[in-house]
């Protein structure tokens, strides 16, 4: 683990997460949780997470759960993004945007959270490729990542073991909550 020695989050130790086709994503070490003798890291990315949406005009957007990193739709995410001075990283895990992001207004965020709770995300840009429409969207909630530590190491929990672990994690943050 190392620290950056500028980060916004005052210091909170750093890691950097592998995921099983060994792609990375470097995570803030929000908390750590030994559960029957291994350690699991509660993470959150050092990049603002993205999700890529599919835009049509008279539905929801549709979400697109997983995208090869040379999909052409993302060329062209790069492009329109380094218009703002923003770069899209392919993360493990999820997509992220690195750079300076403007924070919505406290007002933008009460008004979200009036109007409808299924509103988690905020649309960053929208592109057209190949006459579709797509959308970046950053998450309005904490985006959380759980990581088993091993050596230094940290790997991100996914498929059975995560389904099998994360119960466990939000007990055991459930607890700290009460004893505190």
């Amino acid at each position: 683990m190392s620290s950056s020695p500028a980060n916004s989050k005052d210091e909170v130790p750093t890691i950097l997460v592998r995921d099983s086709k060994g792609s990375d994503l470097l995570c803030f070490l929000e908390e750590l949780i030994p559960l029957s003798g291994v350690d699991y890291g509660l993470l959150t990315p050092v990049d603002t997470p993205a999700s890529l949406f599919r835009l049509r005009e008279d539905n929801d957007p549709e979400l697109i759960e997983s995208i090869a990193s040379t999909e052409p739709i993302l060329a062209v995410a790069d492009v329109v993004l380094q218009e703002h001075d923003l770069t899209l990283v392919r993360s493990a895990v999820t997509l992220t945007i690195s750079g300076e992001l403007d924070e919505p207004e406290q007002e933008e965020l009460e008004e979200n959270t009036e109007e409808d709770d299924s509103e988690t995300y905020e649309l960053l840009v929208s592109f057209r490729v190949e006459d579709e429409e797509y959308g970046l969207y950053i998450p309005l909630d904490p985006f959380f990542v759980v990581a088993r530590i091993e050596d230094g190491q940290a790997f991100l929990v996914e498929g059975e073991e995560f389904d099998m672990i994360q119960p466990r994690i939000e007990s055991e943050l459930d607890s700290r909550e009460l004893s505190i």
